[in-house]
């Protein structure tokens, strides 16, 4: 196995140069303000192909959270955490857990998104506020 590389597609390339920049951007339909995550050509919501894309705070909350213990990837040795978090925006993004881990459930812990470096590239990860 190999690094894990993210796979970059045309709709989702600005997402990726947004983390390089250490500021999560995200794909938001121009007619109802509706986020597109992942970013999409059409808005699930109201059919528009029109977006634009904008800045998210990379504040929010834990939703769902797993510790791997089983090696997936090279370049991420376990034990390691993928860790669902609704941002204040209201998207859901999978990302990892940084800083101290909570004892028992994450559920509901207030984060905010950092940006790690990861193999010669940038990615973000949340730690805890509250």
């Amino acid at each position: 196995m190999g690094k894990t590389q993210p796979i970059k597609s045309i709709n989702d390339i600005p997402m990726w140069e947004s983390i390089e920049r250490e500021r999560l951007e995200l794909m938001v339909c121009s007619q109802c303000d509706t986020f597109r995550y992942p970013p999409a050509p059409i808005c699930a919501k109201c059919l528009s192909m029109e977006a634009e894309w904008k800045a998210v705070s990379g504040r929010g909350k834990i939703v769902s959270w797993v510790v791997f213990h089983r090696k997936y990837f090279d370049d991420f040795p376990p034990p390691y955490n993928a860790t669902t978090v609704r941002l204040e925006e209201g998207p859901l993004i999978v990302t990892n857990l940084v800083g101290t881990e909570p004892e028992g459930s994450w559920i509901g812990r207030e984060v905010e998104l950092e940006y790690v470096d990861h193999d010669g590239r940038k990615q973000h990860a949340a730690r805890i506020v509250d």
